[in-house]
């Protein structure tokens, strides 16, 4: 199953994705090609496979991705190749990924899982994204802007998880992965096949 989380800067979806991968074995994440550099303690090939602008063009022409997207200055692109690979490996991969990337692979891949995490209000988004020091106002009052945006792509997602308390909101995905995997759509081989 392909599970694609996607959620506004600040909202908790990191935290909610390491979860998911630290507690369910089967569950594997996707990590994508960015143009941005690695923030304090990331390693190539783990959190990113990073790159500069012009290797990743290169990545482009040739195809290599199944989806990419410029997000806050930055191209980010989802390997099809390995995608694939998981996939056929009987693994769950877990794609972090914004909206518009979203989008293009749930074009692609019509069974694929696809979750919206965001904070009860924009202030609250607004106060995590100061809590967590990272970034200038400016910076953060860009990705505020962007949050408005990604919100009205709300209504493409299957599963909506407002994230007020973390510990609640990894229950919630936890139950909606569960879910999916039970669903009458995803077990139609059982039986012989008899399941139209």
């Amino acid at each position: 199953m392909i599970i694609i989380v996607s959620a506004p800067s600040g909202a908790g979806k990191t935290s909610i994705c390491d979860a998911l991968i630290k507690e369910d074995k089967n569950i594997v994440y996707s990590v994508s090609t960015t143009t941005r550099q690695p923030r304090e303690g990331e390693k190539n090939g783990v959190e990113y496979y990073f790159v500069d602008d012009k290797k990743f063009k290169e990545m482009v022409k040739k195809n290599v991705f199944v989806e990419w997207a410029k997000v806050h200055n930055h191209f980010y692109g989802t390997s099809k190749k390995v995608l694939e690979q998981t996939i056929n490996k009987g693994k769950d991969i877990l794609l972090d990924i914004d909206v518009q990337g979203a989008v293009k692979i749930k074009k692609q891949y019509k069974n694929a899982l696809m979750i919206f995490i965001t904070t009860p209000t924009l202030k609250i988004l607004k106060q995590r994204l100061i809590k967590r020091n990272k970034d200038s106002m400016e910076v953060i009052k860009t990705r505020i802007e962007n949050a408005k945006k990604e919100l009205t792509y709300m209504p493409k997602y299957d599963y909506l998880i407002l994230n007020d308390k973390l510990d609640e909101s990894i229950e919630n995905a936890k139950s909606v992965i569960c879910a999916e995997r039970l669903s009458i759509k995803r077990n139609k081989n059982i039986c012989g096949g008899k399941v139209k």
